[in-house]
């Protein structure tokens, strides 16, 4: 058994050392440019010394103000977030269109991400239609930046930030997300972007 235990603890050594020093800085920052990753965002003022702090990056043929309600409505119970639906909106479709009626949405709001829709995010901040920021000081935050690149296009920044609480039973949700979040906040903002520059202008009343 000893030849079988060493070599199970030299693969998964390997898998670790692989993972820290190529496959995470790949994930925390997939899509964005090292100045984007280094740029300061509103958020990060809330989440002193994070143990995950994750800056991804997309570029959407669409203006801020069309990409903006898109965000707005996210959420579970809301718009969904237009990733897994299986996994993550209850098997229900994510929004294919605007939603006038979830377009108001105020600081102090919550973006809800529990099934009865009381569970969840709250609004911390927002200047429409170029930033948003939900979560509360010291505990986990995600920022939404869309900076106009001057072709009517928008840089869409998004960043995750938490410190890992590690003798707590919330560090199983922190595992969650350190290897899972990538796969979905991928497939969030390409789904995102497809959506966005789809749609068109946004008509409002």
């Amino acid at each position: 058994m000893r030849p079988v235990r060493t070599a199970l603890l030299i693969t998964l050594s390997t898998c670790a050392v692989l993972y820290v020093r190529w496959v995470r800085p790949w994930q925390l920052t997939w899509g964005a440019t090292p100045a984007e990753v280094a740029r300061p965002l509103p958020s990060d003022g809330l989440v002193a010394a994070p143990t995950f702090n994750a800056t991804r990056a997309i570029t959407i043929a669409a203006p801020p103000e069309q990409v903006w309600p898109w965000i707005v409505q996210m959420g579970l119970t809301r718009g969904g977030w237009y990733s897994y639906d299986l996994l993550d909106n209850l098997g229900r479709p994510s929004a294919r269109r605007i939603l006038p009626e979830l377009q108001h949405l105020a600081p102090g709001d919550v973006v809800p991400m529990s099934p009865d829709g009381t569970q969840g995010m709250p609004v911390h901040s927002m200047a429409a239609p170029h930033s948003m920021v939900w979560g509360e000081p010291g505990a986990t935050t995600w920022a939404w930046q869309l900076d106009e690149t001057g072709q009517g296009s928008t840089r869409l920044i998004t960043r995750v930030r938490s410190r890992y609480q590690w003798l707590t039973p919330s560090i199983a949700f922190s595992m969650l997300v350190e290897f899972g979040d990538i796969w979905m906040m991928r497939k969030m903002l390409l789904n995102l972007r497809q959506r966005a520059e789809v749609a068109g202008p946004v008509r409002r009343p």
